[in-house]
């Protein structure tokens, strides 16, 4: 049931950023998305803050990897213009290599969404900690790489990757 209701509101939201996309002029009452903002809303994943520390905050919190899978978050490096990184949701992995995203508030398209981004992994030992994003203006790959850490996942962390602390028996004691 959940599902259903976030499916159904990420359909609103991005249908009302469709129509919003279409009018001539950008108005004063249009959101301004800023990626952290759209990334928790669309991916459910519940992490605050910039989103350099978002991969800090997901350890322990959230499985974490170098594996997209749809619905995960990709979480860029701070680095360069991006001094306060990225983050963006996997709408759909194409390839090992090649995935979509959908993100907000990236280059060109500052305050925006954009849907449906391919991203290509560029990293020598194929594991997404470097990545090209495609950028519209010159209908190709851009020319940067950005350094990434890997996706956070929506699940939580198995018991088994989790190291209890140890905690006396109650057995014996008084």
């Amino acid at each position: 049931m959940f599902k259903r209701l976030k499916a159904v509101a990420v359909a609103t939201t991005l249908g009302m950023f469709a129509l919003g996309a279409m009018a001539p002029a950008a108005k004063a009452d249009e959101p301004y998305w800023q990626c952290v903002t759209f990334a928790r809303m669309f991916s459910g994943i519940q992490i605050f803050g910039d989103a350099a520390t978002w991969w800090r905050q997901a350890q322990g919190r959230f499985q974490t990897g170098q594996t997209p899978r749809t619905g995960s978050v990709l979480s860029f490096e701070a680095s360069g213009r991006m001094s306060r990184g990225h983050v963006a949701v996997v709408s759909e992995v194409l390839t090992p290599r090649v995935i979509r995203i959908t993100h907000a508030n990236w280059g060109g398209s500052r305050g925006k969404v954009e849907e449906n981004v391919t991203v290509v992994d560029v990293s020598d030992d194929n594991d997404w900690t470097a990545v090209k994003v495609w950028y519209n203006p010159i209908n190709d790959l851009g020319t940067t790489v950005y350094p990434t850490h890997g996706f956070i996942y929506q699940q939580a962390p198995s018991a088994a990757g989790i190291q209890m602390a140890s905690v006396p028996s109650a057995a014996g004691q008084n």
